[in-house]
């Protein structure tokens, strides 16, 4: 009946349909709330996860059965991943379920390839959705990594390949050299021998042709100042005049460019922190049990194990840098090599770090979503509609009911009578301000890191040294001047004595 409604809605002169978006820390069930509703609205799923993720856990999870009563994996309906095979590592959806509502964006691009970027991504998604809607259908966007969600709601990247300019970044001077712009491999291992340089070099270069960005960015972050740098470099404009020109478009902001579907519905799931955090130290468990060594050992002996032995090895960049892969780093390259008991320790050492690496992610996508969403007031800001996913046992009345709710409304529209969730805004907070703590020889850059950084124990252990520096100054120029007065005087007692 919602589909229907839907699409009855939808066409020429008729109200225009929904992006549907699901927001949440990995472990709070996004897929198995975008299944559910694209079963329900019959809509379709577009994945915006990468791999960096390990997996999520749905209301089913421990019963082995999710909606219509489809047998399913015990580990619950985790998020999926762009990257083809290591279904346990990127945690993909099943065949059945993709079965039961079409999905895109899952399991297209070769594990071994480092150079696909949010940019790739974002081009991809955003055509199919367009194709969705045009075929007068709901697109359900679902994932948990950041930029790729921020890509297909604003406009806040730069497409160099719009640009025909390129200029070098060898000299100081940066004259146009060729009118077509690189390849993309070329261009992504551009970026890639930039973030190999060091982090001093990248900024003072950055400072060049972007004073303006380079102030905004910590010299550490070697990946932003690669990217910035690669913008000029193929468009000889500066990546803060891009930012610029988006934020002055109509229905832009302080954060970026207008939104790209003004009618988009956000849901956010949400979980007691401690809820989450058992729930995905079981899920760790449950995929161990699932295969996850089995995968892993596989993959590192098929492409892996040559880059190791050559002292290559890369965490940085494609499939590597997924959760999983560095955590269980030692165990792969020992296993076999080392006694049994050392070999068990460094297994135990690595389903610790991914459970507590996992837990870290969480937390880092749930700050995102208050911080990017829920503090930012304006109109290139959607509203967020929050459910809580702490009760699991409470999925339909707490989670899906309300959705639909909230989805059908958007279909209709008119307003929910679920009212979105508001936080109270931090708008003088400045996130790229910066600032130099001399005492310290440091870059800040945030108010709020700032903030920190002067009542943590390091610069107040500097502030003590300093204040006893200075108070041991102070007692010599005490004793200099108590000397030089006593002088003076004993001067002038001889002055007198001579005299008389």
């Amino acid at each position: 009946m919602a589909a229907a409604a839907a699409r009855s809605l939808s066409g020429p002169g008729r109200r225009a349909l929904p992006l549907v978006v699901i927001l949440g820390a990995t472990g709070t069930g996004k897929s198995e709330l975008a299944l559910q509703l694209g079963l329900r609205l019959g809509g379709e799923i577009v994945g915006a996860d990468s791999m960096q993720v390990a997996g999520g856990a749905g209301p089913q999870s421990g019963r082995g059965r999710g909606p219509l009563g489809a047998e399913r994996r015990e580990i619950g309906s985790p998020p999926e991943g762009v990257y083809k095979g290591l279904d346990i590592i990127t945690n993909k959806i099943s065949l059945q379920e993709q079965a039961l509502c079409r999905h895109h964006m899952i399991s297209f691009v070769d594990p071994l390839v480092s150079n696909y970027t949010v940019v790739d991504f974002r081009n991809k998604a955003a055509a199919l959705i367009e194709d969705i809607f045009a075929r007068e259908t709901i697109p359900i966007v679902v994932g948990g990594t950041n930029y790729y969600i921020e890509s297909l709601l604003w406009k806040v990247l730069v497409d160099t390949k719009e640009h025909s300019q390129r200029f070098d970044l060898g000299g100081l001077i940066c004259a146009p050299q060729e009118k077509t712009s690189p390849s993309p491999g070329r261009a992504a291992d551009q970026r890639v021998e930039l973030e190999q340089l060091d982090g001093h070099e990248l900024h003072c270069r950055l400072s060049q042709v972007d004073p303006e960005m380079a102030a905004k960015l910590h010299p550490h972050d070697k990946r932003k100042m690669a990217r910035s740098l690669q913008v000029f470099e193929e468009t000889g404009i500066p990546h803060s005049e891009f930012l610029h020109r988006q934020r002055e478009e109509e229905g832009g902001g302080p954060l970026g460019g207008p939104l790209k579907y003004p009618n988009s519905c956000i849901l956010w799931l949400y979980a007691d922190q401690a809820a989450l955090d058992e729930r995905l130290d079981k899920r760790v468990d449950d995929m161990v049990a699932a295969g996850l060594l089995e995968e892993l050992r596989d993959f590192h002996q098929r492409y892996n194990q040559e880059k190791v032995a050559e002292n290559c090895q890369d965490y940085q960049h494609g499939i590597f840098q997924s959760i999983g892969f560095k955590e269980f780093h030692e165990y792969l390259i020992t296993e076999g090599k080392c006694p049994q008991e050392t070999s068990a320790l460094l297994l135990e050492k690595g389903i610790q770090a991914l459970k507590l690496v996992t837990k870290r992610y969480a937390r880092k996508q749930n700050k995102w979503v208050r911080n990017r969403f829920l503090r930012r007031p304006g109109p290139n800001v959607p509203p967020v509609y929050g459910l809580e996913v702490s009760d699991l046992s409470q999925w339909d009345e707490n989670v899906l009911k309300p959705a639909l709710q909230i989805v059908e409304s958007f279909i209709q529209g008119r307003q929910p009578s679920a009212d979105p969730v508001k936080m109270e805004s931090e708008i003088k907070e400045d996130k790229r301000s910066h600032h130099m703590c001399e005492l310290c020889n440091r870059v800040i850059v945030g108010d709020r890191e700032w903030a920190a950084h002067t009542k943590s124990k390091s610069h107040l252990r500097h502030l003590k040294k300093r204040r006893k520096l200075q108070l041991k100054l102070s007692a010599v120029e005490s004793r200099v001047s108590v000397t030089e007065t006593q002088g003076d005087r004993e001067g002038t007692e001889d002055l007198g004595q001579g005299r008389n």
